[in-house]
């Protein structure tokens, strides 16, 4: 019983040595590449140029894009592109485009002089975020639908594994570069590590649709409402055919499959289960010099020993989703999450600086934070529609981010009321509503998998 339950946890760590998860590997690395390039690289760019805190703070509004890209995007999931779209496919030829605006957007800015003309800075940022936030979608619906379900907690491991390495390529790697070289030589870098994911995407093969995209036009929800509307002028028909057929019929398909009651529970769970991670992690740097520690330590210790049990978190996570299932995988995500956050409350009261004790906390917090998001992603990828995957996955993930950046906002003014012990015991407490949500959605029958392969 022992050897087979071992050969089982083997033969869910074998398939990360599949060619599809090399391909999200990189993938996900391109995903992550303009992150830091757009927050606290740009930001320490702008600082030591002279630019205002005040005027740097409203400059990472920009990645609001990321939140947003809902709403364009509909427009990835039915519009195939010209030439290149019967060349590549559509998802490749969304991909290509994007990598093409990320790549150009940087090399903007290598050219750039933030004391000079930072509102142009800002467009270019501006720009960035929007093809960082285009490729996001198109990768994701590519994940989503070149794996079966059982699969997809690997592919979201692997999407996350080259994510994190793309993170500390933008932040460290950058910062290293822009110290040697000047800040034009570390960005037209990051603009040819773009050929990453371009090299990616010419390699990886284009999925097969599973439901293959009907026009927008032939939808019957569609054909109905212009039999209705015969009398509108051709032109004001088209466009209330293209938007009901492209962004409203995704959402419409999603509540036709789960219905209202469950289907709202679901966009609940999904809104609160990564509350914990938004309110606390904004607070994680000025924490860390609050209680005396340096930056070359955090450096240290943050960014290259954490960065491992990230990557081991992640590993797990995506072997747990296979093994555990979805609402365990889950379950333990959010347990670990809630530890290291009392780990951090222990760090606090403890008050003095011990690297030791920094070093252990950010790597249980890491760790938790890999198979966390991993658990996360695999879930979400699961409720998706074949026919408006890319659309579902959109609006899922700015769900989730949406509540806790409207919280994350707060968490300076928590802090200076009750203390960093008791915050993060708080932060730690912002788990339990997500819990309480997916125990709801355990009890319900019709609580299952929409694809066949995941286990509940």
């Amino acid at each position: 019983m022992a050897a087979r339950g071992a050969g089982a946890w083997l033969d869910a760590l074998r398939v990360y040595g599949q060619p599809r998860m090399l391909s999200m590997l990189a993938l996900g690395f391109s995903s992550g590449l303009p992150f830091m390039l757009i927050y606290s690289t740009l930001s320490a760019w702008l600082r030591q140029s002279g630019i205002e805190r005040a005027t740097i703070g409203m400059l990472a509004w920009v990645g609001l894009a990321y939140t947003l890209k809902f709403l364009w995007a509909p427009v990835i999931d039915r519009l195939r592109l010209p030439l290149i779209g019967a060349l590549l496919g559509q998802r490749r030829s969304w991909m290509l485009l994007a990598q093409a605006g990320i790549a150009g957007a940087l090399l903007a800015l290598s050219a750039s002089d933030p004391a000079v003309r930072v509102g142009h800075m800002a467009l270019l940022a501006l720009l960035l975020a929007f093809a960082a936030a285009t490729q996001d979608v198109a990768i994701d619906a590519w994940r989503i639908e070149s794996a079966p379900l059982r699969e997809q907690g690997a592919m979201a491991a692997a999407y996350q594994l080259g994510y994190r390495l793309a993170i500390l390529v933008g932040s460290f790697g950058a910062l290293w570069i822009a110290a040697d070289l000047g800040w034009a030589r570390s960005y037209s870098s990051m603009a040819a590590l773009v050929g990453v994911g371009v090299l990616a995407t010419l390699l990886v093969r284009e999925p097969e649709r599973i439901a293959a995209p009907v026009s927008v036009l032939a939808e019957r929800r569609v054909v109905d409402w212009l039999a209705r509307r015969a009398h509108w002028p051709p032109a004001l028909q088209h466009a209330g055919a293209w938007f009901l057929g492209a962004v409203l019929c995704p959402v419409l398909d999603f509540f036709a499959r789960y219905g209202g009651s469950l289907g709202l529970l679901i966009f609940a769970f999904i809104g609160t289960y990564r509350l914990t991670d938004y309110t606390m992690g904004t607070m994680a740097n000025p924490f860390y010099l609050d209680l005396g520690f340096t930056l070359k330590q955090i450096a240290v210790v943050a960014k290259f020993f954490g960065t491992g049990l990230s990557v081991l978190g992640i590993l797990v996570g995506g072997v747990a989703v296979a093994r555990l299932g979805r609402t365990r995988s889950l379950v333990l995500g959010s347990a670990l999450v809630m530890i290291s956050n009392v780990a951090f409350s222990v760090l606090a009261a403890h008050g003095a600086p011990s690297v030791a004790g920094l070093a252990t906390v950010i790597s249980l917090d890491n760790f938790a934070q890999g198979v966390h998001g991993t658990a996360l992603i695999a879930f979400m990828s699961s409720l998706t529609s074949a026919s408006y995957t890319a659309t579902q996955y959109a609006v899922l993930s700015s769900l989730y981010a949406l509540p806790g950046k409207l919280l994350m906002g707060t968490s300076g003014i928590v802090v200076d009321h009750i203390g960093y012990p008791v915050f993060f015991l708080y932060t730690a407490a912002l788990s339990i509503p997500a819990l309480l949500v997916l125990y709801l959605l355990s009890r319900r029958a019709d609580f299952l998998p929409t694809r066949r392969g995941l286990a509940a």
